[in-house]
């Protein structure tokens, strides 16, 4: 029988891989931020990407107002003399277009990456759908009372959150370096 011949690794005419590549956490969280982008509210921009076991995406959302509404009719204001001349009666959060996008039969047991932690509506969707866990990155909203209702919620039942901490600080696409292609130069 013949030896099979393995090639010489050791040898110095072999390409390295790269060392600086995204690792999971942080490619879920960049592609929550790149769908963040396409909100078109003026103040707050969020996204959110859910994942499943495999670190395959099964959807992703960002906030807005809702299928057929036409948003150049709906206020996007924070305040005004009443709620309904606000945008809070009317965008749909990041969280419930993420799990009305999804790509799959369901997301039971993934894995949700979200800009901005979710309040108690998203909180009561996310424990609905059968998500595992939380990462966020901010948690601004941190004192109010939704948020208190929202840990509360999630605590009860059982789905962790935590806090992304990204090892990065900076993820740049740069598209002049991109060529004909598609790959980087």
């Amino acid at each position: 029988m013949a030896e099979q011949q393995q090639p010489d690794l050791l040898n110095g005419n072999t390409t390295k891989k790269r060392e600086d590549y995204l690792e999971w956490p942080e490619y879920f969280m960049a592609v929550a931020f790149l769908s963040a982008q396409r909100s078109k509210d003026p103040s707050s921009q969020v996204g959110a990407c859910i994942v499943n076991q495999e670190n395959k995406i099964v959807g992703i959302g960002y906030n807005g107002m809702p299928n057929g509404c036409d948003d150049d009719l709906l206020p996007w204001s924070r305040s005004a003399d009443s709620r309904l001349n606000t945008k809070y009666p009317y965008v749909c959060h990041a969280e419930l277009n993420a799990i009305m996008n999804k790509n799959s039969a369901d997301v039971k047991g993934c894995t949700m990456y979200v800009a901005l932690f979710p309040c108690n509506e998203c909180a009561k969707l996310i424990i609905q759908a059968g998500l595992k866990e939380i990462v966020y990155l901010s948690d601004k909203y941190h004192d109010t009372l939704e948020m208190t209702a929202s840990r509360r919620l999630l605590s009860m039942a059982g789905i962790p959150y935590r806090q992304f901490k990204p090892k990065r600080t900076k993820i740049v696409i740069d598209f002049d370096s991109i060529n004909h292609y598609g790959m980087l130069s």
